[in-house]
């Protein structure tokens, strides 16, 4: 009889007699997280990824956050790179030489605290063929800073850039030199994203008279002439800063604004309705967005009524997406105007609509319409009839009603009838367990996301009523947090069922406990393969979470998990260091903060998800009848070994 080493052995002979242009050819659809798995399984693997790191086109570790030098070996001179897509959190200045390559048109930079300015000004230098831009918290860590002449220097190097998202403060730059040192950006650029900026700067930035390209053309702007994109977080949406953006961007098709007050503002830094009436001047506008915020004062556009929208509705009969948040007196008159107006309408979002009732809805079926986003959160006094009318829509894919909390098991068996469904989101309503029955029969198939989140009613029945029976599922996020009568036995029942989901959150359940973990890191995905397919699991809060746990999600249980939620105290604090020591690239949260990015609430309001963005070696991996060790490129032997 074969020894297990004899086996390997054979095992890895056969591999080494493959082609190695094919091997090559299968590497290069896989993720760089894959590539570095498969080489550490043979040293034909381990040879061509070498290969395959110096003419990959794209490079994407947005999921793992690599060191300085765990990622230098794996960007080597490489001419033909022209993506590269990074979770910077580790990295500082000392990784611009070998991050910054000449051949590169697509940069997304993630998390970038301890870069300082100088990262801007290297791209400008190093970069000039870039075509998009992403730069997120660059120089937010303290004592790191960034000049206007950073700025500068990117803007005029990067001449061929299309689309620049700056997910930071820039009020931080001297606001007098702002609008100069953009006249020198890339006449091409079409998509423009800024984490904060003021309103009073937008508004300069924008002035035609400010520039020097076209001064002899009143009409035409000298800065951003090719706009079509602007989304922008500002202290105060107002009056004058639509106007000078609704008149000035001639080719604007999509338009997001979300401010944040620190204090109630004055009707001179606020938006009426005589700024609603200014929006799509040009007739061009095809997506809306525009929010309130509440992150710092409970707050509202208290300026804007039903007339506003009237007016605004007159130009907006060809928008196709429309997001409004936090227009606490407008009526149902209102609403009704834009969904009768605007004849090309798919995506609708309103929140905090505190005048919005079931009515809006009454005839919808009656007009030409053809939803499939719909957003209604925090609609307070939205019922089940509100449903009964939207489900007229059956192409509907994503239906947020989260904290509508007058919502039952009525609304249910309404949502049972959409058969397109993606994604539900029904947190804080009055559902039953009985109720979830109405979405097993052809709802929950289609599911590619469900939050239940804040559903007291329900309990661990829950899941039975919704995967007891059901077969091959699309679901891969699951959101069952804030349930008190939801136990240990429900993930029991939850891990029985053999789905393979990416995102499980229980957090505040207080009878979820250890077992809970054990059944997870246990659970079989199908007939031969124990290991879970978990990459975010939140089990903040959860009552019965101690020490034990935490030996399950060590190696090798939860071998693709990135983003765990944990409760820190006194007793268990140094049992969450080991384990942040053993799996440093595992995302360990233990301060209450919500995991990962918030997939509900994009940039235009609406949540957008690639359901079959699926990496084809992690498919493999989740289908094959294999027995796989996988990790992810975090682990540091795989990753010398492979580098050697």
């Amino acid at each position: 009889m074969e020894s297990k080493e004899e086996t390997a052995g054979a095992g890895e002979a056969s591999l080494d007699g493959l082609p190695s242009a094919l091997v090559a050819t299968v590497m290069t659809k896989l993720d760089i997280a894959s590539i570095c798995s498969l080489a550490s399984t043979s040293s034909v693997f381990r040879s061509c990824a070498r290969h395959i790191l110096s003419f990959l086109p794209s490079f994407n570790l947005l999921d793992t956050a690599p060191s300085g030098d765990m990622l230098r070996p794996l960007l080597p001179p490489n001419p033909y790179l022209t993506t590269l897509k990074l979770d910077c959190s580790r990295l500082d200045d000392s990784a611009i030489a070998f991050l910054l390559k000449p051949s590169l048109q697509d940069l997304s930079l993630h998390n970038c605290a301890d870069f300082s300015g100088r990262l801007l000004s290297e791209i400008g230098n190093r970069c000039k063929d870039l075509r998009s831009l992403y730069l997120g918290s660059v120089a937010e860590k303290r004592g790191r800073a960034i000049h206007i002449s950073d700025l500068e220097e990117l803007l005029s190097g990067c001449s061929h850039l299309e689309a620049l998202i700056l997910m930071f403060d820039v009020s931080l730059f001297l606001r007098h030199n702002f609008a100069r040192v953009w006249a020198s950006a890339s006449e091409k650029l079409t998509s423009l994203e800024i984490g904060y900026i003021s309103s009073v700067t937008v508004t300069e930035l924008l002035s035609p008279n400010l520039g020097s390209h076209l001064p002899s053309n009143p009409v035409q702007p000298s800065i951003l002439p090719s706009i079509q994109k602007l989304c922008l977080n500002v202290d105060y949406i107002t009056d004058a800063m639509i106007g000078t953006i609704s008149k000035g961007l001639m080719f604007l098709t999509h338009l997001d604004l979300q401010d944040a007050p620190l204090i109630e503002p004055r009707v001179t830094f606020d938006l009426t309705n005589a700024g609603l009436q200014q929006i799509n001047q040009l007739g061009r506008l095809k997506h809306l967005s525009l929010v309130r915020s509440q992150e710092f004062l409970i707050t509202y556009f208290r300026r804007v009524n039903d007339l506003g929208l009237l007016l605004m509705a007159d130009k907006c009969a060809n928008m196709e997406s429309i997001c409004l948040g936090g227009f606490c007196r407008v009526t149902d008159t209102g609403f009704k105007t834009i969904l009768h107006s605007c004849t090309r309408l798919y995506k609708l979002k309103v929140t905090h609509g505190t005048h919005l009732t079931d009515l809006v809805f009454h005839d919808i079926s009656a007009t030409s319409l053809t939803l499939t986003h719909v957003s209604l959160r925090r609609c307070n006094l939205l019922t089940n009839h509100a449903v009964l009318s939207l489900a007229s829509n059956k192409g509907l894919k994503i239906l947020d009603l989260r904290d509508c909390r007058s919502l039952g098991d009525e609304a249910l068996l309404a949502i049972g009838t959409l058969p397109r469904l993606k994604v539900l989101l029904l947190d804080g309503s009055d559902i039953t367990d009985a109720g979830l029955l109405y979405l097993r029969a052809s709802v929950i198939s289609s599911l590619y996301a469900l939050s239940l989140r804040g559903c007291k009613r329900l309990t661990d029945k829950c899941i039975t009523a919704l995967f007891n029976g059901c077969c091959v599922l699309e679901l891969r996020e699951l959101d069952l947090s804030n349930l008190p009568n939801f136990s240990d036995n429900g993930v029991l029942l939850l891990a029985k069922s053999r789905i393979p989901f990416f995102e499980l959150r229980m957090r505040q359940c207080p009878l979820v406990g250890d077992t809970a973990v054990m059944a997870l890191a246990s659970m079989l995905i199908d007939e031969a393969k124990h290991g879970s397919s978990l990459r975010l699991l939140d089990l903040y809060n959860c009552g019965g979470i101690t020490a034990l746990a935490f030996r399950w999600l060590k190696k090798p249980y939860f071998p693709r998990l990135k983003w765990l939620g944990v409760t820190g105290n006194v007793n268990i604090d140094m049992v969450v260091d080991a384990l942040a020591r053993s799996r440093p690239f595992l995302h360990v949260a233990s301060h209450g903060e919500e995991l990962g990015a918030d997939p509900y609430d994009t940039s235009d309001g609406l949540y957008t998800h690639d359901y079959d963005d699926v990496d084809e070696f992690e498919q493999w991996l989740l289908e094959a009848d294999i027995d796989s060790d996988f990790e992810e490129i975090g682990d540091a032997e795989n990753n010398d070994e492979m580098v050697a």
